[in-house]
Protein backbone atom coordinates (compact mmCIF):
# COMPACT_ATOMS: atom_id res chain seq x y z
CA UNK A 1 0.00 0.00 0.00
CA UNK A 2 2.78 2.56 1.06
CA UNK A 3 4.25 2.02 -2.88
CA UNK A 4 1.43 2.40 -4.14
CA UNK A 5 0.54 5.59 -2.54
CA UNK A 6 4.20 6.50 -3.61
CA UNK A 7 3.40 6.24 -7.30
CA UNK A 8 -0.18 7.87 -6.86
CA UNK A 9 1.54 10.73 -5.06
CA UNK A 10 4.52 11.48 -7.64
CA UNK A 11 1.70 11.33 -10.77
CA UNK A 12 -1.49 13.48 -9.17
CA UNK A 13 -4.47 14.73 -11.34
CA UNK A 14 -3.54 18.37 -12.56
CA UNK A 15 -3.92 20.92 -10.26
CA UNK A 16 -6.45 24.24 -10.62
CA UNK A 17 -5.67 26.85 -12.53
CA UNK A 18 -2.56 29.03 -10.56
CA UNK A 19 -5.01 31.88 -9.91
CA UNK A 20 -7.61 29.37 -8.37
CA UNK A 21 -4.81 27.44 -6.54
CA UNK A 22 -3.32 30.56 -4.71
CA UNK A 23 -6.81 31.11 -3.37
CA UNK A 24 -7.38 27.71 -2.04
CA UNK A 25 -3.83 27.09 -0.62
CA UNK A 26 -3.70 27.21 3.05
CA UNK A 27 -2.03 29.98 4.24
CA UNK A 28 -0.94 31.23 7.64
CA UNK A 29 -1.69 34.77 8.78
CA UNK A 30 -1.10 37.09 11.88
CA UNK A 31 -2.49 36.37 14.99
CA UNK A 32 -5.96 37.51 15.18
CA UNK A 33 -6.48 39.42 18.31
CA UNK A 34 -10.05 39.53 17.74
CA UNK A 35 -10.67 35.58 17.40
CA UNK A 36 -8.55 34.98 20.77
CA UNK A 37 -10.79 33.15 22.62
CA UNK A 38 -13.13 32.29 20.02
CA UNK A 39 -16.74 32.62 21.11
CA UNK A 40 -16.08 32.59 24.82
CA UNK A 41 -16.84 35.84 26.52
CA UNK A 42 -13.74 37.83 27.27
CA UNK A 43 -14.66 37.83 31.01
CA UNK A 44 -15.25 34.22 30.78
CA UNK A 45 -11.67 33.13 28.91
CA UNK A 46 -9.51 32.54 32.06
CA UNK A 47 -12.09 30.43 33.61
CA UNK A 48 -12.57 28.49 30.65
CA UNK A 49 -8.63 27.45 30.35
CA UNK A 50 -8.85 26.93 33.24
CA UNK A 51 -11.80 24.39 33.73
CA UNK A 52 -10.38 22.78 30.30
CA UNK A 53 -6.64 22.13 32.24
CA UNK A 54 -8.03 20.59 34.84
CA UNK A 55 -9.97 18.24 32.15
CA UNK A 56 -6.31 16.47 31.71
CA UNK A 57 -5.30 16.42 35.38
CA UNK A 58 -5.34 12.76 35.38
CA UNK A 59 -4.76 10.29 32.93
CA UNK A 60 -7.71 8.15 33.68
CA UNK A 61 -10.31 9.69 30.12
CA UNK A 62 -13.64 8.97 31.72
CA UNK A 63 -13.64 12.32 32.61
CA UNK A 64 -13.05 14.08 29.26
CA UNK A 65 -15.22 11.18 27.48
CA UNK A 66 -18.16 11.84 29.24
CA UNK A 67 -17.75 15.58 28.67
CA UNK A 68 -16.05 15.45 24.77
CA UNK A 69 -18.73 18.00 23.67
CA UNK A 70 -17.39 20.53 26.12
CA UNK A 71 -13.54 19.50 26.36
CA UNK A 72 -13.52 19.71 22.21
CA UNK A 73 -15.31 22.99 21.72
CA UNK A 74 -13.30 24.95 24.90
CA UNK A 75 -10.28 23.30 23.22
CA UNK A 76 -11.00 25.10 19.58
CA UNK A 77 -12.86 28.41 21.01
CA UNK A 78 -9.40 28.93 22.87
CA UNK A 79 -6.74 27.18 20.45
CA UNK A 80 -8.19 28.17 16.10
CA UNK A 81 -6.61 32.00 16.35
CA UNK A 82 -3.53 30.00 17.44
CA UNK A 83 -3.99 27.39 14.95
CA UNK A 84 -4.51 30.55 11.85
CA UNK A 85 -1.78 31.65 12.96
CA UNK A 86 0.42 28.71 13.14
CA UNK A 87 -1.20 26.79 10.14
CA UNK A 88 -2.74 28.59 8.06
CA UNK A 89 -6.46 27.50 7.42
CA UNK A 90 -5.78 23.56 7.34
CA UNK A 91 -5.61 22.45 10.29
CA UNK A 92 -3.65 19.01 9.65
CA UNK A 93 0.08 17.23 8.81
CA UNK A 94 0.82 15.92 5.78
CA UNK A 95 3.04 12.55 3.84
CA UNK A 96 6.07 14.94 2.45
CA UNK A 97 8.77 14.61 -0.13
CA UNK A 98 11.87 16.23 0.26
CA UNK A 99 11.53 18.30 -2.29
CA UNK A 100 8.03 20.05 -1.24
CA UNK A 101 7.40 22.84 1.44
CA UNK A 102 5.12 21.86 3.68
CA UNK A 103 2.21 24.08 1.81
CA UNK A 104 2.84 21.91 -1.25
CA UNK A 105 2.38 18.94 0.74
CA UNK A 106 -0.45 20.22 2.67
CA UNK A 107 -2.38 20.26 -0.77
CA UNK A 108 -0.95 17.11 -2.39
CA UNK A 109 -1.90 15.19 1.32
CA UNK A 110 -5.49 16.53 0.90
CA UNK A 111 -6.08 16.24 -3.05
CA UNK A 112 -4.81 12.44 -2.39
CA UNK A 113 -7.57 11.74 0.23
CA UNK A 114 -9.80 13.59 -2.39
CA UNK A 115 -8.35 11.19 -5.21
CA UNK A 116 -10.06 8.41 -3.47
CA UNK A 117 -13.70 9.87 -2.91
CA UNK A 118 -14.57 8.99 -6.77
CA UNK A 119 -16.68 12.20 -6.85
CA UNK A 120 -17.48 15.07 -9.30
CA UNK A 121 -19.78 17.92 -9.91
CA UNK A 122 -22.88 17.11 -8.56
CA UNK A 123 -21.70 14.67 -6.05
CA UNK A 124 -22.49 15.83 -2.28
CA UNK A 125 -19.55 15.04 -0.01
CA UNK A 126 -19.39 15.82 3.99
CA UNK A 127 -16.13 17.04 5.75
CA UNK A 128 -16.28 15.48 9.19
CA UNK A 129 -14.85 17.97 11.83
CA UNK A 130 -14.16 20.36 9.13
CA UNK A 131 -12.13 22.91 10.96
CA UNK A 132 -12.35 26.09 9.18
CA UNK A 133 -12.60 24.81 6.16
CA UNK A 134 -9.25 25.02 4.17
CA UNK A 135 -9.76 21.43 3.23
CA UNK A 136 -12.97 21.55 1.96
CA UNK A 137 -12.41 24.64 0.02
CA UNK A 138 -9.50 23.07 -1.89
CA UNK A 139 -11.24 19.38 -2.25
CA UNK A 140 -14.27 21.54 -3.77
CA UNK A 141 -11.85 23.43 -6.02
CA UNK A 142 -9.98 19.97 -7.00
CA UNK A 143 -13.17 17.75 -7.55
CA UNK A 144 -16.04 20.53 -8.65
CA UNK A 145 -17.92 18.59 -5.61
CA UNK A 146 -19.96 20.31 -3.46
CA UNK A 147 -18.89 19.78 0.04
CA UNK A 148 -20.51 20.40 3.11
CA UNK A 149 -18.52 20.80 6.02
CA UNK A 150 -19.88 19.67 9.61
CA UNK A 151 -19.09 21.00 12.58
CA UNK A 152 -19.80 21.49 16.77
CA UNK A 153 -17.80 24.50 17.65
CA UNK A 154 -19.36 27.83 16.16
CA UNK A 155 -16.39 29.75 16.15
CA UNK A 156 -14.59 27.55 13.24
CA UNK A 157 -18.25 27.60 11.70
CA UNK A 158 -18.10 31.36 11.71
CA UNK A 159 -14.87 31.92 10.64
CA UNK A 160 -15.17 28.99 7.57
CA UNK A 161 -18.34 30.83 6.23
CA UNK A 162 -16.14 34.25 5.95
CA UNK A 163 -13.07 32.42 4.38
CA UNK A 164 -15.91 30.94 1.99
CA UNK A 165 -16.92 34.19 0.92
CA UNK A 166 -13.09 35.95 1.04
CA UNK A 167 -12.29 32.95 -1.25
CA UNK A 168 -15.56 33.23 -3.81
CA UNK A 169 -16.43 28.55 -2.49
CA UNK A 170 -19.59 29.82 -0.94
CA UNK A 171 -21.56 28.42 -3.87
CA UNK A 172 -20.22 24.93 -3.44
CA UNK A 173 -19.53 25.23 0.12
CA UNK A 174 -21.23 25.27 3.04
CA UNK A 175 -20.97 24.68 6.92
CA UNK A 176 -23.55 23.08 9.70
CA UNK A 177 -22.59 22.91 13.53
CA UNK A 178 -23.63 20.17 14.59
CA UNK A 179 -22.00 16.68 16.59
CA UNK A 180 -20.75 14.17 14.76
CA UNK A 181 -21.89 11.40 17.15
CA UNK A 182 -25.58 13.06 15.94
CA UNK A 183 -25.37 13.99 12.03
CA UNK A 184 -28.34 15.79 10.63
CA UNK A 185 -30.09 14.50 7.98
CA UNK A 186 -31.54 11.49 6.55
CA UNK A 187 -30.16 8.05 5.77
CA UNK A 188 -27.52 7.91 2.18
CA UNK A 189 -27.72 11.65 1.95
CA UNK A 190 -23.63 11.93 0.85
CA UNK A 191 -22.14 10.21 -2.07
CA UNK A 192 -18.67 10.55 -0.48
CA UNK A 193 -17.82 11.01 3.17
CA UNK A 194 -13.79 12.21 4.53
CA UNK A 195 -12.12 13.32 7.69
CA UNK A 196 -8.86 14.75 8.38
CA UNK A 197 -7.68 14.01 11.98
CA UNK A 198 -10.83 14.81 13.30
CA UNK A 199 -12.98 11.59 15.18
CA UNK A 200 -9.91 10.83 17.00
CA UNK A 201 -11.96 13.76 18.99
CA UNK A 202 -15.10 10.89 19.41
CA UNK A 203 -15.89 9.83 22.43
CA UNK A 204 -17.29 6.51 20.91
CA UNK A 205 -15.77 5.99 17.64
CA UNK A 206 -17.78 2.88 16.46
CA UNK A 207 -21.17 5.25 17.20
CA UNK A 208 -19.03 7.90 15.23
CA UNK A 209 -18.01 5.65 12.21
CA UNK A 210 -21.99 4.26 12.44
CA UNK A 211 -23.35 7.88 11.94
CA UNK A 212 -20.68 8.32 9.01
CA UNK A 213 -21.62 4.87 7.68
CA UNK A 214 -25.42 6.09 8.26
CA UNK A 215 -25.83 9.59 5.98
CA UNK A 216 -23.22 7.42 3.35
CA UNK A 217 -24.81 6.46 -0.01
CA UNK A 218 -24.82 2.45 -0.34
CA UNK A 219 -21.46 2.46 -2.50
CA UNK A 220 -20.18 5.17 -1.56
CA UNK A 221 -16.57 5.74 -0.22
CA UNK A 222 -15.07 7.19 3.24
CA UNK A 223 -11.86 8.50 3.40
CA UNK A 224 -10.27 9.07 6.57
CA UNK A 225 -6.34 10.38 7.74
CA UNK A 226 -6.33 9.15 11.67
CA UNK A 227 -4.42 9.87 14.87
CA UNK A 228 -3.51 6.75 16.35
CA UNK A 229 -0.99 5.14 19.19
CA UNK A 230 0.79 2.66 17.16
CA UNK A 231 1.86 -1.15 18.27
CA UNK A 232 4.91 0.43 19.60
CA UNK A 233 3.33 2.07 22.82
CA UNK A 234 3.60 0.50 26.13
CA UNK A 235 1.02 1.26 28.71
CA UNK A 236 3.14 -0.17 31.47
CA UNK A 237 6.01 2.82 30.18
CA UNK A 238 5.58 5.98 32.21
CA UNK A 239 7.51 8.14 29.51
CA UNK A 240 4.62 6.63 26.88
CA UNK A 241 1.91 7.72 29.18
CA UNK A 242 3.45 10.69 30.05
CA UNK A 243 3.40 11.72 26.08
CA UNK A 244 0.46 10.38 25.33
CA UNK A 245 -1.18 12.57 27.80
CA UNK A 246 0.45 15.60 26.56
CA UNK A 247 -0.60 15.07 23.18
CA UNK A 248 -4.55 14.63 24.79
CA UNK A 249 -3.80 17.84 26.48
CA UNK A 250 -2.76 20.04 23.73
CA UNK A 251 -4.46 18.92 21.09
CA UNK A 252 -7.91 18.67 22.55
CA UNK A 253 -8.54 15.06 23.04
CA UNK A 254 -10.80 12.43 25.28
CA UNK A 255 -8.65 9.53 24.70
CA UNK A 256 -6.50 7.88 22.24
CA UNK A 257 -6.64 4.69 19.83
CA UNK A 258 -4.48 1.70 18.63
CA UNK A 259 -4.38 1.83 14.89
CA UNK A 260 -5.71 -1.82 15.06
CA UNK A 261 -8.53 -0.11 17.70
CA UNK A 262 -10.05 2.00 14.33
CA UNK A 263 -9.35 -0.26 11.69
CA UNK A 264 -11.82 -2.67 14.06
CA UNK A 265 -14.20 -0.02 14.86
CA UNK A 266 -14.89 1.02 11.14
CA UNK A 267 -15.54 -2.54 10.52
CA UNK A 268 -18.54 -2.97 13.33
CA UNK A 269 -19.68 0.39 11.76
CA UNK A 270 -20.76 -1.64 8.94
CA UNK A 271 -17.51 -0.53 6.71
CA UNK A 272 -15.79 -2.94 3.86
CA UNK A 273 -12.35 -1.29 4.46
CA UNK A 274 -10.58 -1.30 1.26
CA UNK A 275 -7.31 0.74 1.99
CA UNK A 276 -5.12 0.94 5.14
CA UNK A 277 -1.52 2.34 5.58
CA UNK A 278 0.15 4.40 8.31
CA UNK A 279 1.67 7.28 5.74
CA UNK A 280 4.08 8.10 7.98
CA UNK A 281 6.19 5.32 7.15
CA UNK A 282 6.52 6.42 2.95
CA UNK A 283 7.40 9.90 3.54
CA UNK A 284 10.72 11.48 3.16
CA UNK A 285 10.15 14.20 5.60
CA UNK A 286 9.04 13.34 9.26
CA UNK A 287 5.55 14.16 9.98
CA UNK A 288 6.25 16.18 13.13
CA UNK A 289 9.20 18.05 11.66
CA UNK A 290 6.83 21.17 10.93
CA UNK A 291 7.19 21.31 14.88
CA UNK A 292 9.69 20.03 15.52
CA UNK A 293 11.59 23.64 17.19
CA UNK A 294 15.04 22.38 16.77
CA UNK A 295 14.66 21.12 13.80
CA UNK A 296 16.88 23.09 10.61
CA UNK A 297 15.34 25.78 9.11
CA UNK A 298 15.94 27.02 5.63
CA UNK A 299 14.54 30.19 5.22
CA UNK A 300 14.18 30.14 1.39
CA UNK A 301 12.31 27.05 1.26
CA UNK A 302 9.84 27.51 3.85
CA UNK A 303 9.45 30.63 5.29
CA UNK A 304 6.92 30.50 6.45
CA UNK A 305 7.65 27.90 8.80
CA UNK A 306 9.33 29.79 11.28
CA UNK A 307 6.70 30.56 13.89
CA UNK A 308 7.34 26.71 14.94
CA UNK A 309 10.78 26.86 15.30
CA UNK A 310 12.18 27.43 18.93
CA UNK A 311 12.96 31.49 18.35
CA UNK A 312 9.58 31.74 16.46
CA UNK A 313 7.65 29.69 19.40
CA UNK A 314 9.48 31.77 21.88
CA UNK A 315 8.65 34.96 20.35
CA UNK A 316 5.04 34.11 19.77
CA UNK A 317 4.79 33.20 23.40
CA UNK A 318 6.10 35.98 24.69
CA UNK A 319 4.29 38.21 22.48
CA UNK A 320 0.96 36.82 23.92
CA UNK A 321 2.50 37.02 27.34
CA UNK A 322 2.50 41.12 26.52
CA UNK A 323 -0.85 41.10 24.74
CA UNK A 324 -2.08 39.39 27.99
CA UNK A 325 -0.89 41.88 30.42
CA UNK A 326 -1.88 45.02 28.18
CA UNK A 327 -5.43 43.76 27.86
CA UNK A 328 -5.42 43.02 24.17
CA UNK A 329 -5.04 39.45 24.65
CA UNK A 330 -7.92 37.94 26.79
CA UNK A 331 -7.28 36.40 30.23
CA UNK A 332 -6.11 32.72 29.98
CA UNK A 333 -4.10 33.34 26.43
CA UNK A 334 -0.24 32.90 27.73
CA UNK A 335 -1.64 29.45 29.21
CA UNK A 336 -3.29 28.55 25.82
CA UNK A 337 0.17 29.00 24.32
CA UNK A 338 1.40 26.62 27.06
CA UNK A 339 -0.67 24.09 26.41
CA UNK A 340 0.10 24.07 22.91
CA UNK A 341 3.07 24.08 23.39
CA UNK A 342 3.39 21.19 25.67
CA UNK A 343 1.11 19.21 22.96
CA UNK A 344 3.58 19.75 20.34
CA UNK A 345 6.54 19.10 22.22
CA UNK A 346 4.57 15.26 22.90
CA UNK A 347 3.59 14.97 19.39
CA UNK A 348 7.45 15.45 18.20
CA UNK A 349 8.16 13.15 21.48
CA UNK A 350 5.46 10.43 19.98
CA UNK A 351 6.68 10.69 16.73
CA UNK A 352 10.35 10.60 17.44
CA UNK A 353 9.48 7.38 19.66
CA UNK A 354 7.45 5.63 17.08
CA UNK A 355 4.63 5.36 19.78
CA UNK A 356 2.37 7.96 17.96
CA UNK A 357 1.07 8.64 14.31
CA UNK A 358 -0.90 11.03 12.70
CA UNK A 359 -1.49 9.61 9.07
CA UNK A 360 -3.08 6.57 9.55
CA UNK A 361 -5.17 6.67 6.13
CA UNK A 362 -8.16 3.94 5.07
CA UNK A 363 -10.58 4.01 2.50
CA UNK A 364 -13.84 2.08 3.43
CA UNK A 365 -17.29 1.38 1.26
CA UNK A 366 -20.86 0.80 2.54
CA UNK A 367 -21.77 -2.39 0.90
CA UNK A 368 -24.18 -2.19 -1.68
CA UNK A 369 -27.88 -3.17 -0.60
CA UNK A 370 -28.94 -6.41 -1.46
Amino acid sequence: ASSHFARASRHPPPPPPTSRRAKMASKASGLKMRHMGGDIDSKESAKATKEYGEYFAEEDDSKRTGNYADVVNKYYDLATSFYEYGWGESFHFAHRYKWETLRESIIRHEHYLASKLNVGPGKKVLDVGCGVGGPLREIAAFTGASITGLNNNQHQVQRGREMNKATGRHDTCDFVKADFMNIPGPDASYDAVYQIEATCHAPDQVACYSEIFRVLKPGGVFASYEWCLTDEYDPDNAEHRKIRQEILLGNGLPTARYTSEVLDNMRKAGFEVTEEVDLVKSADVTWYEPIDPYRVWVPWRDFWSFKTTLWGRAITHYLVWVLEAVGIAPKGSMDVSSFLKRGADGLVAGGKAGIYTVMYFTVAKKPLEK
